[in-house]
């Protein structure tokens, strides 16, 4: 280049433009242009090849900050955070984004020129592939099983914005003889009636490719849009599929068995009632909230706050006798301290002394002791239904232990014990001594020639009533947890245990009689059982070849332990839905609302997730996004 330099066209310039075409010309063919040009043409690539090595550098950059939005999306989600705020800039998602481009220039600098694919929309569409994925995977794992069983879990609840929601779960039976109960989806329903429900059910099976033939078990709360034997959910269902055993929600069971039991008894209805009076009035004020505070602290160097009882939820009452038993000291004194400040306002005063006086009786100690007796046991039996893995045999058997309990206190030194605490309780605190309330004579015009009994000491009154909450409490269990579609399943229980022939297993397609009968013997020859729980740990604990010589007993093992005990898993799910729409989010869509929730529920599979699949995911439903972002 140095011997064939031409400064004219390098540092000089053209000047002559009349005779410019020829020197171009003289130029083209000089040694020096042709020079430059082989140079040129060795060293530098084309400018399509250039454009397209910017290309793909670009798509490499909006592949990475996809993901990196991906991420963002998943975490929130996961955590069951809001993505926006009163407007999207001040948004959990933007900060969370603004976040990461503080430590990633490449991420900082595609942010600002691509707004399109973090908006609601983006986002939306985001999560519902993630929601699709999990869902995917639980439709999988039941498809995986040997033998197609599960069975349906729904109920229903408002949302803060008054929405119907219906919460749709399954359970099934993994490889490892586990029961597992998945949550599937939050759906809206415009109609609660059970034919309105029923389709949402079939609905979301239809969608996940679950036929009716495997399903064995359905279980909800005992509403009659849900329960009832005619237009039901539970019966449209049976009639697509007889096997569909409904079982009442046991937890549901035991509540129903709990309200009926205390509303029997006066004395103790009245003691509750008393107990939900002093919530109301230590949570209307927090000055009178502050009050007791002060003289627990000082007295008894605790606090334990007493809160209002729920009208529904009547296994949690005993928590809050314990409360009131244990500070009730304390009690009096805040309330004489209210009942006469003057800085409370006549009502709160006229109320806490109302309170007071009542709590002054020995009676009301007398039914808090009564009703702590029954409600704790019923209460304990509520919170054992309540575990994803309990069997209806399990149920059946605690509930009949409950039921022996029950009718062991139907003796008189059981009633006596709880009596002689609640007067050395009175005698201890300086109350009103237990007194025989007033009993009206009956009428002359409905009298019998009979003499009317009337009970000579308070200890003979209240011990009727006590006696009449147990027996009561016996009925109701009995009543509630004699379930008619239980009967097979009873059935098939005996058949695993005593190997008897029973016709119940010509039922279900999936039971070879003849085979079960041969393997069922060759199980009990080498092992010993009572029960399926037994029977399970022995399957587990088999070597793959020998586990494959009883297909037969382990589809009926699975069979026994797919049908739900409860409809805990739902309720579990409205908790999420709590957290998830409230004051803050009530205009959150369905389609969010249902992704947002099956990803914060199933927070470890959503963890699992491979963000570059979503991504590739969410790249290939338009042309235009492979153009931007290209492939990974």
């Amino acid at each position: 280049m140095a011997r064939n330099t031409e400064q004219t066209f390098i540092s000089l310039g053209f000047r002559n433009w009349k005779k410019g075409r020829g020197a171009f010309d003289k130029h083209t063919n000089s040694k020096a242009h042709i020079v430059a040009v082989n140079k040129h043409t060795h060293t530098h690539n084309s400018v399509r090849m250039q454009l397209c090595s910017i290309s793909e550098k670009s798509q490499e950059a909006a592949r990475s900050a996809l993901v990196k939005i991906v991420s963002s999306l998943r975490y929130l989600a996961r955590q069951g955070l809001a993505l926006r705020g009163h407007d999207n800039d001040e948004g959990n998602f933007k900060q969370h984004l603004e976040e990461k481009a503080e430590s990633d220039p490449k991420l900082a600098s595609w942010l600002l020129r691509n707004h399109a694919y973090t908006s609601p929309e983006c986002q939306n569409e985001i999560l519902q592939l993630m929601s699709n994925a999990i869902i995917r995977q639980i439709a999988k794992n039941i498809h995986a099983l040997p033998v197609l069983q599960y069975s349906l879990i729904m109920d229903g609840t408002q949302d803060i914005s008054g929405t119907e929601q219906i919460s749709i779960c399954l359970r099934y039976v993994d490889a490892d003889l586990e029961p597992r109960e998945d949550f599937v989806g939050l759906y809206e329903a415009s109609s609660t009636t059970g034919e309105h429900l029923f389709r949402i059910a079939s609905d979301v099976l239809l969608r996940l490719n679950l036929p009716f033939s495997g399903l064995r078990g359905q279980t909800y709360d005992g509403a009659a849009n849900m329960s009832g034997h005619l237009s039901g959910t539970q019966a449209l269902i049976r009639r697509q599929q007889p096997l569909a055993n409904f079982v009442h929600c046991g937890p549901h069971c035991v509540n129903l068995v709990t309200q009926a039991t205390c509303k029997s008894t006066p004395v103790i209805r009245d003691a509750l009632h008393w107990i939900h009076e002093l919530g109301c009035l230590l949570a209307q004020s927090g000055k009178c909230k502050t009050t007791f505070k002060d003289i627990a602290m000082s007295t008894t160097g605790s606090f334990t706050s007493i809160k209002p009882l729920c009208a529904t939820r009547w296994t949690v009452r005993a928590p809050a006798i314990r409360a009131v038993l244990s500070q009730y000291n304390a009690i009096l004194s805040a309330l004489e301290e209210m009942a006469s400040a003057a800085k409370v306002n006549d009502n709160t005063a006229s109320r806490a002394h109302g309170v007071l006086q009542k709590l002054e009786a020995g009676n009301t100690v007398l039914g808090l002791l009564l009703g702590q007796e029954v409600i704790t046991r019923l209460e304990g039996l509520n919170s054992s239904l309540q575990a994803r893995g309990k069997t209806i045999s399990g149920m059946l058997k605690a509930v009949e232990y409950v039921r022996q309990g029950f009718l062991s206190l139907r003796a008189d030194a059981a009633f006596k014990a709880i009596y002689d605490k609640a007067v050395d309780f009175a005698a201890d605190l300086d109350l009103q001594q237990i007194q025989l309330p007033h009993v009206r004579m009956p009428s002359r015009k409905h009298g019998g020639p009979a003499k009317h009994h009337t009970p000579a000491t308070p200890e003979e009154y209240f011990r009727v009533q006590f006696f009449s909450a147990i027996d009561m409490a016996t009925t109701q269990l009995h009543e509630r947890f004699d379930q008619v579609s239980l009967g097979n399943l009873v059935k098939l229980e005996e058949l695993l245990i005593t190997g008897n022939k029973n016709m119940v297993v010509s039922l279900y397609p999936e039971l070879d009689l003849q085979a079960l009968q041969i393997q069922l013997a060759m199980f009990k020859a080498n092992n010993t059982y009572t029960s399926c729980k037994e029977a399970v740990q022995i399957l587990r604990g088999m070597p793959p070849e020998v586990r494959g010589l009883f297909s037969q007993v382990e589809t009926l093992v699975r069979l026994l332990l797919v049908v739900p005990v409860s409809s805990c898993e739902a309720e579990r799910s409205f908790s999420a839905l709590r957290r998830l729409k409230n004051w803050l989010r009530t205009t959150m869509t369905q389609l969010r609302l249902n992704s947002t929730a099956v990803c914060h529920i199933h927070r470890d599979t959503l963890k699992a997730l491979d963000k570059r699949e979503i991504a590739t995911a969410f790249i290939g439903t338009s042309e235009r996004r492979v153009h931007v972002f290209g492939q990974f």
